[in-house]
């Protein structure tokens, strides 16, 4: 069921995250998620609710502006910094919340992409203690919670809520307005970095194309019919692209870092010091780079299960597919070489090839998955 469906037919005022169960979840399941996310995660707010049509259960998840600054606190997060203090962006702390830009203001101090990325943080580092189970699940010591019951199925799925009042700013300024420049900053606020660098790189590409598309519009014109001209002009083309290609690329650099400087993304921290995925399973331990409390994976056991097993079997997948194909260019083959059969038939092989390539992908995306999670990366 759609997001649409869920504030429609139960309307829920601030709510961040949207957490779904299937129709066949039992009371006994519910409480026992609820009363963990309420004692693990006391910051969130979770109001229980019932579509009366589906009898499907939801939890809508929010947190209040305290809590968010806490957990701004906790990941980290990059905040620019008023200008008497210095200006710039800088990581959130509780202690010295007076020299960010807004702090005063509620409403505005936190995007929506950011309220929804610090719940999502908190849910998926909501940890399993030792011996604690659900039904036939047995939960591992510090094992999150919530990705394991959204992987069994437990829970349908999590996902932020749109606001339509941005929704509706957002359609006017950029989808409406062709002929205008997108609103980088407002679509970062809302969507995040990631998807804002992206058009801001889409955009970037498009106005690029514009000399080559002219360029290569006057040689068309003025290349005269013989074959000497064509191949003047092919080469004037290319080492023009040549040239394109260069500018282009440095001036993209150049912009992507205003981009990362102005987003708070310039100096991320080393994926060495970042947090781990929360379904990464290891023994707990102090970290010798940061003295904190982190799970740790051995690297020989790692190695040794990539030589072991994720080898064979990736050697094994790649025999399968390549014995698959040659089946299918015989039989090919075999089909061109019978003249009598109906002309519908001949694309046969073809559409054997199509069905391997889908199934093969389906089998293969799932046996990538488990060597992942096996493999504790």
């Amino acid at each position: 069921m759609s997001h649409k469906a869920w504030m429609k037919t139960v309307p829920t005022e601030n709510c961040d995250v949207l957490m779904t169960f299937p129709d066949t979840t039992d009371d006994h399941t519910l409480l026992w998620l609820l009363n963990h996310i309420r004692l693990g995660i006391p910051e969130l707010i979770v109001q229980v609710r019932h579509h009366k049509h589906t009898r499907v259960y939801a939890f809508f998840v929010t947190a209040t502006y305290e809590s968010l600054l806490r957990g701004a606190d906790e990941i980290g997060l990059r905040k620019p910094v008023k200008a008497e203090f210095g200006g710039g962006m800088r990581s959130f702390s509780c202690e010295e919340d007076y020299i960010y830009e807004n702090i005063e203001n509620e409403l505005y101090f936190f995007t929506s992409q950011e309220r929804q990325n610090i719940i999502r943080y908190w849910l998926e580092n909501l940890r399993a203690k030792q011996g604690e189970s659900l039904h036939n699940i047995q939960f591992l010591e510090g094992q999150p919670i919530i990705p394991e019951l959204a992987a069994r199925g437990v829970i349908q799925q999590v996902f932020p809520l749109h606001e339509q009042r941005i929704l509706k700013r957002l359609m006017k300024s950029w989808v409406q307005a062709v002929c205008e420049a997108q609103p980088l900053d407002e679509i970062c606020d809302y969507f995040g970095v990631k998807i804002a660098m992206y058009f801001a790189w889409l955009g970037f590409y498009t106005s690029a194309m514009v000399y080559p598309a002219v360029f290569g519009s006057i040689l068309y014109t003025i290349t005269e019919s013989d074959q000497t001209s064509q191949d003047i002009c092919c080469v004037v083309f290319a080492i023009f692209n040549v040239i394109w290609s260069t500018l282009f690329l440095e001036e993209w650099k150049r912009r992507g870092a205003e981009f990362a400087y102005k987003w708070g993304t310039l100096d991320t921290p080393a994926e060495s010091i970042e947090e781990p995925r929360p379904q990464f399973r290891g023994i707990k331990r102090i970290s010798p780079v940061t003295s904190a409390e982190e799970f740790y994976y051995p690297p020989w056991k790692r190695l040794l299960f990539q030589c072991l097993v994720s080898l064979p079997i990736c050697l094994t997948c790649l025999s399968v597919v390549f014995l698959l194909m040659l089946g299918c260019f015989h039989l090919q083959e075999f089909v061109l070489s019978i003249k009598e059969l109906p002309r519908i038939l001949r694309f046969l092989p073809k559409i054997v090839l199509a069905v391997i390539i889908s199934a093969c992908d389906e089998v293969y995306k799932k046996v990538a998955y488990w060597l992942n999670d096996m493999g504790a990366f």
